[in-house]
């Protein structure tokens, strides 16, 4: 009676777990057969002002580090954070004994090749002996010009030192000594989307900003395109020449780039129709084609209030994207559409 009872309980699990496995079927079939309820608007091109807000740090359009080619003790600076310097202005001394040496060597073999040139002529030595003399005289030279240059250090162009490392006396190592910065012109190094480039060009007129001068426009130049594209964040770089007579704005400074285009042609949606893929700085849209979520990668361009412009090249007129629901999609999944 009880062997009855096992093979009957036996029996009654695994008609259990028949009936279960059937079910988790049926709910997977209908997990895959599920629609999503959306929204959809259609595609069409607008003509808008395309203009361009850059953000960049501004930069001395000139900045050199003063390092002197000569490790030493430092006998003497000139000048101070702040203080304002002309091109060829004597701005370190450093010692002068490996100069001061030099110019004897120099004084002496420029005797000696005189004295070489008077015989030469008189035909009382040989050639060789003349060019070796004078050899030796060109390479004291240039040793002087080099040793003179390092030894008494001028400015390259007129600025603005914007930093001092060492005092008077201190053994130069290497690290500069000075940072010298122009600020009466500025440069700004612009990021600008890999979409844009067919409509950037050396010339274009630029408008920066400030908020620390609100309302106030500074007028600058695209100096230069740069030829290549970024692979990894899409972008190419300018540089933006900005004359700062005024002095108002100042390397550091955290400035908007502004970029007038002109009109074109182009596709707007409606900002949050727009979706970031997590972890990284891509976007992209859900299309409806035929029924389908189609998931499609884009570019964002400019941003007009609450729409966005996008760009791809598997976007065209008369597309539905997705503007409600777009949340819960994935790519390939059916769709019912809900538009009021």
């Amino acid at each position: 009676m009880k062997r009855l009872t096992m093979i009957a309980t036996v029996a009654l699990a695994m008609g259990s777990l028949v009936a279960c496995g059937g079910k988790t079927e049926t709910a997977t079939a209908e997990e895959t057969e599920k629609i999503e309820k959306v929204q959809t608007i259609t595609l069409a091109k607008e003509t808008v002002a395309r203009e361009l807000e850059l953000s960049s740090t501004l930069e001395g359009y000139e900045s050199m580090s003063v390092a002197p080619s000569l490790t030493g003790k430092i006998e003497h600076i000139y000048v101070e954070v702040g203080s304002r310097v002309s091109k060829d202005q004597l701005l370190i001394r450093m010692d002068q004994n490996q100069l001061n040496t030099t110019r004897i060597n120099l004084a002496s073999v420029q005797t000696e090749f005189n004295r070489v040139e008077a015989l030469k002529e008189s035909g009382s030595i040989s050639q060789q002996v003349y060019d070796q003399t004078k050899a030796q005289l060109d390479q004291l030279k240039q040793s002087e010009s080099f040793l003179e240059a390092n030894t008494f250090v001028k400015a390259q162009f007129s600025g603005v030192i914007a930093a001092k490392n060492y005092e008077d006396g201190e053994l130069y190592s290497g690290a500069p000594i000075l940072t010298l910065t122009q600020i009466n012109t500025l440069k700004a190094i612009i990021n600008i989307p890999e979409s844009y480039f067919p409509m950037i060009k050396k010339g274009m007129h630029v408008d920066i900003t400030s908020d620390i001068y609100q309302g106030e426009v500074f007028p600058a130049t695209i100096e230069i395109v740069y030829p290549t594209v970024d692979p990894s964040s899409h972008t190419f770089q300018a540089k933006v020449r900005i004359p700062n007579g005024s002095e108002k704005i100042r390397p550091g400074m955290f400035v908007k780039a502004n970029l007038a285009i002109g009109e074109v042609e182009t596709m707007v949606v409606p900002y949050n129709a727009v979706l970031k893929l997590q972890g990284s700085n891509n976007r992209y849209v859900f299309l409806n084609r035929d029924g389908v979520a189609k998931r499609v990668d884009v570019t964002l361009g400019q941003r007009f209030d609450d729409r966005i412009e996008v760009i791809s090249e598997e976007i065209k007129e008369g597309d539905q994207i997705v503007v409600t629901g777009q949340a819960r999609l994935v790519d390939g999944v059916k769709l019912e559409i809900v538009n009021k």
